[in-house]
Parts: C-alpha cells; sequence; structure tokens
C-alpha cells in the first residue's frame, strides 16, 4: 500500500506538528497536516468552523482531508486530534504506519495550560481533557502500529523514538527510503 511514510495521530498539544515537521527533515521527504489543509481551504479557522457549522461538520470536513492525504502523499502526515473519532476515518488509516504520540494531563496542562483556544477544552478544560483523552485513547491505540510516550521529552527525542518505533532509517546521505522499510509493530 503506497501512502504516507508516517502518520502521527494524538490528542491536541502533543506536538504532532512539530515531531511531524522534524521526521519530514530526518526522512528527506514532505511534511502535511490535515488541520493546515482545512484551514486552507476553508479559509477559516478550526474553532470558527466548529462555532458556524459544528462538530459533525468539521468531522466531515476532516474525512475528507485525511481521504485525499493518505491516498496522495507520501510523506508525514499528521491529522487532528479527534480525527479518530470518525470510523471512516479509522478504516482510511488501516494499513498505514501510524504512531500515537501519547501524553498524561500534567504534561497536557504544561504544554497547552488547557486554554480556551482549544474548541473542546472551552469549559472546566481539566475535566474535559480527562474525558476527551477517555474515549480517544481506545481509537488511538486501535489505528497504531507503535506508541511514542512523549512526556518530559523534547521533540527532538520524540521523532527519534518515532523513527526506532517503526525502523525508518536512512543511510547517511540518502534521502530515498527504500520500500516497506516500516515494520508493524
Amino acid at each position: 500500500m503506497r501512502g504516507p511514510l508516517v502518520v502521527l495521530v494524538g490528542p491536541m498539544g502533543v506536538g504532532k506538528s512539530t515531531v511531524g515537521e522534524l521526521l519530514a527533515e530526518r526522512l528527506g521527504t514532505g511534511y502535511r497536516d490535515t488541520d493546515a489543509d482545512i484551514v486552507a481551504a476553508e479559509g477559516r479557522t478550526i474553532a470558527d468552523i466548529f462555532v458556524d457549522d459544528g462538530e459533525d461538520h468539521f468531522r466531515a470536513l476532516e474525512r475528507a482531508a485525511v481521504r485525499e492525504a493518505v491516498a496522495g502523499h507520501t510523506g508525514v502526515l499528521s491529522l487532528g486530534g479527534g480525527a479518530v473519532l470518525d470510523p471512516a476515518t479509522r478504516e482510511l488509516l488501516a494499513g498505514h504506519p501510524v504512531v500515537y504520540l501519547s501524553m498524561d494531563v500534567d504534561e497536557a496542562v504544561k504544554r497547552v495550560g488547557l486554554n480556551t483556544a482549544r474548541p473542546l477544552l472551552a469549559v472546566n478544560p481539566r475535566r474535559q481533557w480527562r474525558e476527551l483523552m477517555d474515549a480517544r485513547r481506545p481509537l488511538y491505540t486501535e489505528v497504531a502500529r507503535a506508541v511514542v510516550a512523549t512526556d518530559g521529552r523534547i521533540p527532538e527525542e520524540v521523532a527519534e523514538a518515532v523513527l526506532d518505533a517503526l525502523e525508518l532509517r536512512l543511510p547517511a546521505g540518502d534521502t530515498t527510503p527504500p520500500p516497506g522499510q516500516e515494520k508493524t509493530v
């Protein structure tokens, strides 16, 4: 199956974009973020889409963005934190090298402050974070070949752990990954 070398999933603020960009650089390939694709296509923020059109509409946009990305992108791909909620989106991820980047609530507080800029954390953010993770953790795990904990790690360490988990390494100076180099863990 042709598609992304790595697909990153995980909660908001876990570092998918930062780690994704580092992985793309190390693997000599492109980086794509489905949230950025949606914002570019819609011409408005994700928070505005949630407020104006609702979560169901956003998830439909997200599913379409994921479908396009897994079919046409051969580099590193990051998905939005809630992409795995949609069963059809989870099916689109089947057979791809998905890595779940995890973090606990204390790490989330440090990284994003559980602020109201995140549309799903506007009221009682600590409780909502736990509820979101209780619902999403099994889905992240379901789609993932590997889980990489990000707690207490800098992005470079997380990127290295992802490469190790998928056994994705390039010979020095080579920027073309050998076919099938990823490994099911």
